[in-house]
């Protein structure tokens, strides 16, 4: 099998545990992933099965959208609330109070990355010296928040639903701290749910059930989504019979003989090169006259 499988993750589960039981169902012993979720997060979890393995380092759209779940009054030590209790305070904030905050999480922010987290200090995961009780220095970075949206306040429980969109490294769990912060209250991530990774949403997902019952079926491929999908955010470049046949052999093609001609184009666009037959072929980077081999994808 060789495309993506698009797994709605179940709490309790790493991605790693995931793909290893799509491993299995499958019989696909080539398998990765697109983006690590927390074992205590679900949702949008796209695995790569066979030939699609190949895109993990070309995937461009790692914008993403979450609904989380948050209580004010308190912190922890992870910023969720699977995490040791910090501070706890008495909250008494109003759903005007947290609208009129969330401007301030929107845009281009600066974010510094919370200790309990898979980024690296000095050749150490912070979260590995986080579980020694170590607390390193870490550099703010800069993401951006597309849309924050209070979707639903709780005054008498001092609970809400935030949804997000966000760029690649963004940490919900931050955005929650620093609003709670903000609000002189402390807050904490309680939930959280990934609806959509990689230009795929919940509606294209299937549980690990779902996934194990079509397999036993025989019926595995009716959720294996193209290679092809992965790229969905580039144009299509259409070639002849005779290009496709040389770009399939490593070589690259003539701008002005395709249908680039006329267009002025900059260097470094990709493509999706597809046969006019519609079987696509792989990615194409514009470098001066000629489109040159990103990747291939084509089947043998």
């Amino acid at each position: 099998m060789h495309g993506v499988i698009v797994i709605d993750k179940p709490q309790g589960f790493t991605s790693f545990d995931v793909i290893a039981v799509v491993r299995k169902l499958t019989g696909q012993r080539k398998t990765g992933h697109t983006g690590t979720l927390d074992p205590n997060a679900t949702g949008v979890l796209p695995v790569l099965l066979g030939a699609a393995t190949k895109a993990q380092d070309l995937i461009t759209d790692h914008d993403k959208s979450y609904v989380a779940r948050f209580k004010l009054g308190i912190t922890t030590d992870t910023l969720d609330i699977w995490g040791e209790i910090r501070t706890e305070t008495e909250s008494r904030v109003s759903r005007g109070d947290v609208e009129a905050l969330l401007p301030r999480f929107t845009g281009e922010i600066s974010q510094i990355p919370p200790m309990y987290s898979a980024l690296k200090k000095n050749g150490q995961r912070l979260y590995d010296l986080a579980r020694q009780g170590i607390e390193v220095e870490r550099e703010p970075r800069k993401v951006t928040v597309y849309r924050l949206a209070l979707a639903e306040f709780d005054e008498e429980k001092q609970q809400g639903v935030l949804e997000i969109s966000c760029s690649k490294g963004t940490y919900v769990r931050t955005i929650i701290d620093d609003l709670g912060a903000a609000l002189g209250a402390g807050a904490v991530m309680t939930a959280l749910c990934r609806t959509a990774a990689c230009g795929y949403t919940l509606a294209d997902c299937v549980t690990l059930d779902g996934l194990k019952k079509l397999c036993e079926s025989g019926r595995a491929e009716e959720k294996l989504r193209p290679v092809e999908s992965l790229f969905a955010s580039y144009e299509v470049l259409e070639v002849s019979e005779a290009q496709a046949k040389r770009f399939k052999n490593g070589g690259a093609l003539d701008k002005t003989r395709t249908a680039l001609r006329s267009r002025e184009v900059p260097d470094g666009k990709i493509f999706r090169v597809k046969e006019r037959s519609g079987e696509f072929l792989g990615l194409g980077e514009l470098s001066g006259e000629l489109v040159k081999i990103k990747k291939l994808f084509f089947s043998m």
